[in-house]
């Protein structure tokens, strides 16, 4: 099962792996490297195609391990690699660039921790203050053109910030925040995406592991967690119940919450790949049972109602 991302030439699974757990140090405490190997060759083995890895995982460690894994399997043909570039350090500092001069810098040196000659995806992570954002993805068109890069993408760009960007229409793949707890991308950015045949990527599709059915109130949720708004006092609570009614329809299916949440977001027609994120192959693996997945349309209606209420 492959599906073209929006319009370009990029033939990927529908599922696909987000690699910020995998070399992302910087991130996730504690991480193994040879279990973020590990995850990314379980992935490949199994049909995932679609790996979204960017410089600040890590930072650059994600890039280079996955760029490692791609490189060993002999197939790199077969894969579609996204990653993201924006962020440098000014000394300690972190900031964001998106000139045109450290954009092609930026594309250069993933490259070589990729281990590649081309991206098939390039995004810029996140805009910053200065740059107008035409002249960036300008810089990005001129990388395409000359093969370095396949398709262009932005990432957590505003909706005018985008417009900008693709004033001349080169911007292929939006990446910005969306999941059933927060469908505000329904009303901001799902009709500029049709208008435009630019095809969007959600970000934090499980809602921190809330929408995959593991919490209870019984669980003690973390600090981090804590300061989420979907873990809110009163809001918890009710998206709790919400989730339940999600396993009543993955019960019927033999199935999980999460694939069905996973799932429905396959049902947009806005959206043609999903990231999920894992922390082992194990998950890699579950994530990909999604694609057993069949709702049907009074099922799409209903989750959709379920998470309106």
């Amino acid at each position: 099962m492959k599906t073209r991302l929006g319009r370009t030439d990029l033939v990927v699974n529908p599922i696909g792996l987000g690699t910020n757990a995998v070399g992302g140090h910087n991130l996730f405490p504690n991480l193994d490297e040879n279990a973020g190997r590990e995850l990314v060759r379980s992935g490949l083995e199994n049909g995932i195609n679609f790996l979204d890895t960017a410089f600040i995982y890590g930072p650059k460690r994600s890039e280079e391990i996955v760029g490692e894994v791609v490189r060993e399997s002999g197939r790199r043909s077969d894969f579609v690699i996204a990653t993201k570039g924006s962020h440098k350090f000014v000394g300690n500092e972190l900031v964001n660039d998106n000139s045109p001069a450290f954009l092609k810098q930026a594309v250069e040196e993933s490259l070589q921790r990729l281990q590649t000659d081309y991206i098939d995806l390039f995004y810029i992570h996140f805009p910053d203050e200065d740059t107008p954002k035409d002249e960036a993805v300008g810089a990005l068109k001129e990388l395409k053109d000359q093969g370095k890069i396949r398709a262009i993408g932005v990432s957590n760009f505003t909706l005018e910030q985008l417009q900008e960007a693709n004033k001349d229409g080169y911007v292929d793949v939006y990446q910005g925040a969306y999941n059933l707890l927060d469908r505000s991308a329904e009303t901001d950015f799902f009709p500029y995406m049709r208008e435009h045949q630019i095809s969007f990527v959600p970000f934090y599709p499980l809602a921190s592991g809330l929408l995959t059915g593991k919490y209870s109130k019984q669980t003690d949720v973390s600090e981090k967690n804590k300061k989420r708004p979907q873990f809110q006092p009163g809001v918890y609570e009710r998206n709790l119940e919400r989730i339940e009614q999600v396993r009543q329809i993955a019960n019927s299916k033999g199935a999980e919450v999460s694939h069905i949440v996973l799932a429905w977001y396959l049902t947009r027609k806005e959206i043609d790949v999903i990231i999920p994120g894992a922390k082992n192959a194990g998950q890699v693996l579950h994530n990909l049972k999604t694609l057993n997945i069949q709702l049907t349309a009074e099922e799409i209606t209903a989750i959709g109602e379920i998470f309106n209420s």
